[in-house]
């Protein structure tokens, strides 16, 4: 995915969790697959199951000690604070790091921690581990070259005959590009150890990142995401539901239960 549509993607994420926080609720669950894009471009962010409110009996709380009762699927997500569950808790900033998280996981095709056992991924988080953008500003130049395979075996780390395209011809790394400044900054701040040291939603929506966004969102963000088209077209869905509920019918029918021992 492109760094712009990116950019109009978490513009979009930024706007809704600035709403969300100044209502006085925490998300708990910003991530790529609860970020939603309409047909004509417009960002939703659902996931809303796991909101908690700040606000108790007409007063604001400062922080938070709640734990997602769905915390197994956000877990790489989550931030450090909400993970630990001490009695410093945490509050709408948690939200951020999950933010940072995201970027990271638009960016680079995959996401954080998320082969860690869950034991190994806090530790990792609060020692201070921090995730960032792939590309040639954080990966050394040697790493980004694919070697042509030693064999016709394919290894499956990268030396395979799957690497290379049918001339030969080593290809090109999937991180060998370069991502702008601006955005290793937006996600640099969004991960902070520290959750005092992160912006929030309303200041993040002003950094310069978004400077690079020209055009409105409906305009330009369904051209970015192509060739992903909406799922809208439900015809062919609905014809081969009925052929494989035939199919099944068919095997029922066949079905031999005589030799069964209840």
């Amino acid at each position: 995915m492109s760094e712009l549509a990116i950019a109009y993607i978490l513009l979009g994420v930024l706007k809704a969790l600035d709403y969300i926080h100044h209502m006085g609720y925490v998300h708990r669950s910003v991530k790529a697959s609860h970020i939603l894009i309409s047909v004509d471009g417009k960002v939703y962010l659902s996931g809303l199951r796991s909101i908690l409110s700040m606000i108790n009996h007409g007063q604001r709380l400062k922080v938070v000690h709640d734990f997602p009762k769905h915390s197994s699927r956000v877990l790489p997500w989550l931030s450090p604070e909400v993970l630990q569950q001490n009695l410093q808790g945490y509050d709408a900033k948690s939200d951020i790091y999950s933010v940072g998280i995201a970027a990271c996981e638009l960016a680079n095709g995959h996401v954080p921690f998320k082969d860690m056992p869950a034991t190994q991924m806090l530790l990792e988080k609060l020692n201070g581990t921090v995730p960032c953008l792939l590309d040639t500003a954080t990966i050394p130049a040697s790493e980004l070259t694919m070697m042509p395979p030693r064999s016709g075996a394919e290894s499956g780390i990268g030396e395979g005959t799957s690497c290379r395209p049918s001339n030969g011809e080593p290809s090109m790394h999937p991180y060998n590009r370069s991502f702008s400044p601006h955005f290793h900054n937006l996600v640099e701040l969004c991960l902070q150890r520290n959750p005092e040291l992160r912006p929030n939603a309303g200041t993040l929506l002003n950094h310069s990142f978004f400077k690079q966004i020209r055009r409105r969102a409906s305009e330009a963000l369904p051209e970015l995401l192509r060739p992903v088209s909406p799922i809208t077209n439900f015809e062919e869905a609905r014809t081969s539901e009925p052929q494989s509920v035939m199919e099944l019918a068919t095997d029922l029918e066949h079905l031999d239960v005589d030799d069964w021992d209840f």
